[in-house]
């Protein structure tokens, strides 16, 4: 497994325009279904998702970052491992079938045990997409993945809408998520070409997971930890108010989705790759900080800055109360490129046991400071805010053991996004200062977007930071070979 600079950009590339176009059709998609369905309706998909995500953390990690990281890997590898993710299916299934009722009960919801138990069916074609996903990024072959998911997310949101206007409510989103996962699943089938047998070589599995159970188990306290703030507020409000957090939270996180996903996919083969190559590895993480922090400051400070006019003109005003979690959430979320391309560069060097140490101390922190939310205050704001607290707090902890493997340091990454970061909070103090106009919300949006644009190009443009320096070089020469060809 060789990589280079060429296919690192390519890969980069495709990897962006599948996590834009898929996170772009979503956000129109979910626009159009908040218009439709209530805040309740999202409440109660929100207390499924967590159960079936959780039970996905152990069909789509540990063996899928194996397969990727690991030098050696024969074709059997893949048939092994899919076997055996498949068996791990059938037997989760089984779990949440049975458990379904008891679920719905602790929280109120009766509704949810049929659509829990056909939601949960979406396990048995992760497994085979996690085999098929791993085969792909080991190859940085990402232009199949955008093929797939972005086919899948117009295929599910023209289902969920159809039946959102035939009055499903809650069957809606069930619907939407099952074909979003088989249609995915059914594209990467035919684009990524592995060739699954009927062989499982358990000598093989296991040497597969000596590596990957720590990152399986990694995984799994850091969903667990994601999810625990939304059983929280689901078990000590109600489902609206579940549904207004988990709405504020979901449109900063279609925007980290988009960029975060694609770097942590493009970024881990390609640093596995040059493991041996301590001063590539730090290059590499230098570029991936500085850019993706130039790229994401300006847009969360942004949101964080227009929240009011987008969600009263794009969800209508009954789901205002959604703002100050998206707010929060804006903020959160912000430095999780950076979390990112630390862990990836851990993973990368082959040190999942210290990957795994870092997830028990931050989670073990962040519980520490849900519990005291929880019993010192009675608001699910406080509940949010813990996520704040911890995402500052951990941006030392990731990046802490870099210092040795790879020689970039903590004061190092801060010092490299330092100038993206107060471009940003410049940025968002105007625009928000623009937001005490009383004009009509269409109005309003339209200038904080276009001022705030101007803002963030135009300092940039005189200041000359170095992603800014980056990203006009790469679109140069990207220009200069059209044009050459």
């Amino acid at each position: 497994m060789t990589t280079n600079r060429n296919t690192i950009s390519k890969g980069l590339l495709w990897k962006l325009l599948e996590r834009f176009g898929v996170q772009g059709v979503q956000f129109l998609l979910q626009i159009i279904l908040a218009r439709l369905l209530t805040p309740e309706h999202y409440g109660a998909l929100s207390i499924m998702i967590v159960f079936t995500t959780l039970a996905n953390v152990f069909i789509q990690n540990g063996f899928n970052t194996s397969l990727i990281q690991n030098k050696d890997v024969k074709e059997e590898d893949y048939s092994s491992v899919f076997w055996v993710s498949l068996g791990v299916s059938g037997a989760l299934y089984a779990a949440i079938f049975f458990a379904s009722p008891f679920i719905a009960k602790f929280y109120g919801m009766p509704e949810i045990v049929l659509p829990l138990r056909v939601l949960a069916l979406i396990l048995f074609p992760g497994a085979i997409n996690s085999v098929q996903v791993a085969k792909v990024s080991r190859d940085m072959d990402f232009r199949k993945v955008f093929y797939s998911n972005v086919g899948a997310v117009v295929a599910s949101g023209a289902v969920g809408i159809t039946v959102a206007l035939l009055g499903g409510g809650l069957w809606a989103l069930v619907a939407q998520s099952m074909v979003n996962v088989f249609v995915a699943c059914i594209v990467m089938r035919f684009t990524s070409k592995l060739k699954l047998r009927f062989v499982c070589e358990l000598d093989r599995v296991r040497i597969l997971f000596r590596y990957g159970w720590k990152l399986l188990v990694s995984s799994l306290i850091d969903t667990l930890y994601q999810d625990l703030r939304s059983l929280v507020i689901g078990w000590k409000y109600d489902s609206g108010t579940l549904g207004y957090y988990n709405r504020g939270k979901h449109f900063p996180q279609f925007i980290i989705n988009a960029v975060n996903g694609a770097v942590q996919s493009v970024m881990l083969p390609a640093m596995s790759a040059e493991q041996d190559d301590r001063e590539r590895v730090k290059k590499m993480m230098r570029t991936s900080i500085t850019t993706s922090a130039y790229i994401i400051f300006p847009m969360m400070a942004g949101l964080a800055a227009v929240a009011t006019p987008l969600i009263s003109l794009l969800l209508t005003d009954k789901w205002l109360p959604a703002v100050p979690y998206m707010q929060i959430y804006c903020f959160t979320l912000a430095f999780y490129p950076v979390h990112t391309c630390n862990l990836q560069a851990i993973n990368a060097m082959g040190r999942s046991d210290i990957f795994l140490k870092l997830e028990i101390i931050k989670k073990l922190m962040g519980v520490s400071f849900l519990v005291v939310a929880v019993l010192c205050f009675d608001s699910p704001i406080a509940i949010a805010m813990t996520g704040v607290i911890t995402t500052v707090i951990s941006c030392f902890i990731n990046s802490y053991p870099n210092k040795k493997l790879v020689g970039y340091s903590y004061f190092e990454q801060m010092k490299d996004i330092l100038p993206s970061l107060l471009l940003s909070v410049l940025m968002g103090a105007v625009i928000l200062l623009v937001g005490m106009l009383r004009i009509h919300a269409f109005f309003l949006l339209l200038i904080q977007v276009t001022l705030g644009i101007a803002i963030y190009l135009g300092a940039s443009v005189i200041l000359k930071p170095a992603p800014y320096r980056f990203i006009v070089g790469q679109l140069r020469a990207y220009l200069n070979k059209k044009k050459t060809n």
